[in-house]
């Protein structure tokens, strides 16, 4: 008599695709017969009912690595509920002899597998990151809160090579009569292609080459009316590429690059990706940050969050048309170019005073990449109340940085079609227009496209203001001060 086969579960999270997949390589290299499954998790599903354009790119990616799997001999295993009773009630059914996942720091996925290892034998495994947040320390043991410091200890670890990336397994043993529901969604919903295969073509088309987009990066990664960035944020976000995958690539290029300033580019790249460890990092050390600020002095700051700003903030109708054009990006694709995320988020803030914590929020309801280490790190870094942020006294000029970051304006007349006939020098200061030029243009302040909702100069004020006042309250509470002793 033959033995039964060991069978493990390959418990598919943030982790959609084949190669360099430490959790599957795991699962094959302790079972004979591997079953993947993706557990439809309630919570995460209410927590995301507004953030259809992400579900949307979550279904097609499944569908993705069910196909792959299946020219496997594989399939993709759906089950739907509470994640402990789905994953007890697969193991009981197929007598698993463990769980295998990727390591999620978030603070739901923490507690989740928690509840989950009391019950099952589950093996976290890396891959969400290159580095673990544990594994990046000060001398001392404590986590890093200074992004150079932290990068510097970066790059002092064990760097990614290619030859260390895992391959994806030829053929894949799966019961063949598991029940299994059907994917959600609609084929091809997503703005973006979904799916591991598209993730490594992206990722060859701007990291490989003499010629390779990253190479030039430096020069136009800020640029809104270019193709200057990777697009690879979505794919990294649910691991249809890894991060190691994503770093390999970066150091290869760094190794290869023709010249210094392209050198210099892919470097510029790589600290990008270290920046995203950095803010995984931050939220596994301080879980606080996901509710307040990072910077207890500022985190009493009154803010104003009128519902009509707010209102015309989201909607892309502030009158400033590089605000407008990046949230109308967002809401049309579920993208939006950094630079774009930067000066939109920092005209919620600082120019309409109000609470970070909303247009966190908002993007990530809106963004098919919004992961919420990196989008709370991103919205804290410009309010300037989190770690190692942009000095709180640092505010974007909505007309200078559409200016110097669309020069003709073709990323503005691109998003606000009110303003497809302006004129390239009036494109970001379109109030500024003669009468004639408005009527030739078919854009009338006030009637064809809003005007500012707000004045810059004085709501810099005002933020300046606020923030001071937040700042002096909270160190008149600290032991020893004047405030403190009354």
């Amino acid at each position: 008599m033959g033995r039964n086969p060991r069978t493990a579960i390959w418990w598919v999270r943030r982790d959609l695709r084949l190669y360099d997949n430490q959790a599957l390589s795991q699962a094959l290299a302790n079972a004979d017969q591997v079953i993947p499954t993706f557990v439809i998790d309630h919570h995460l599903v209410r927590s995301n009912r507004t953030a259809g354009k992400r579900l949307a790119f979550l279904w097609d990616g499944l569908r993705s690595l069910d196909a792959d799997l299946r020219q496997r001999g594989s399939r993709l295993v759906v089950r739907e509920g509470d994640a402990v009773e789905q994953l007890a009630r697969l193991r009981q059914e197929i007598e698993a002899v463990a769980v295998f996942a990727e390591e999620d720091g978030s603070p739901y996925a923490q507690r989740r597998d928690g509840r989950v290892a009391e019950r099952l034998p589950l093996a976290l495994c890396p891959g969400i990151t290159f580095q673990h947040a544990a594994a990046v320390r000060k001398p001392d043991g404590r986590p890093y809160t200074v992004y150079t410091p932290y990068c510097r200890a970066w790059r002092a670890l064990p760097s990614a090579e290619p030859g260390a990336m895992l391959a994806a397994p030829h053929s894949l043993a799966t019961m063949p009569d598991l029940p299994s529901l059907t994917i959600p969604g609609s084929p091809g919903a997503a703005a973006f292609p979904a799916g591991e295969g598209e993730a490594r073509r992206r990722l060859t088309a701007f990291a490989m080459g003499p010629d390779a987009p990253i190479y030039r990066y430096a020069l136009e990664r800020d640029r809104m009316d270019l193709v200057g960035t990777s697009g690879l944020s979505p794919y990294v976000r649910f691991g249809m590429l890894s991060a190691r995958q994503a770093v390999a690539a970066a150091s290869a290029a760094i190794r290869s690059a023709p010249t210094r300033e392209a050198c210099r580019s892919a470097e510029i790249f790589l600290g990008e990706l270290i920046w995203r460890e950095f803010y995984s990092a931050i939220l596994y050390h301080f879980p606080r940050v996901a509710r307040e600020s990072f910077r207890p002095e500022l985190q009493g700051i009154t803010w104003d969050d009128d519902p009509h700003s707010i209102e015309a903030w989201e909607t892309g109708r502030t009158g400033y048309p590089i605000v407008d054009a990046a949230m109308r990006q967002l809401r049309q694709t579920g993208w939006m170019h950094n630079r774009a995320r930067m000066i939109s988020a920092s005209f919620l803030v600082k120019d309409l005073l109000a609470d970070w914590r909303l247009g966190e929020a908002y993007f990530r309801q809106e963004l098919i990449d919004a992961d919420l280490a990196s989008n709370n790190g991103g919205w804290q870094w410009t309010a300037g109340t989190g770690a190692d942020a942009a000095p709180y006294f640092r505010i974007f000029n909505p007309v200078i940085q559409g200016e110097k970051f669309d020069p003709q304006g073709d990323y503005v007349r691109r998003w606000v079609p009110e303003l497809a006939g302006v004129p390239p020098a009036y494109a970001h200061r379109p109030w500024d227009m003669p009468e004639e030029t408005q009527r030739a243009a078919r854009c009338r302040i006030g009637k064809d496209y809003p005007g500012p909702i707000v004045d810059h100069g004085w709501a810099r004020g005002r933020a300046l203001a606020a923030y001071g006042a937040a700042r002096q309250r909270a160190a008149s509470r600290k032991p020893g001060s004047r405030g403190a002793r009354r």
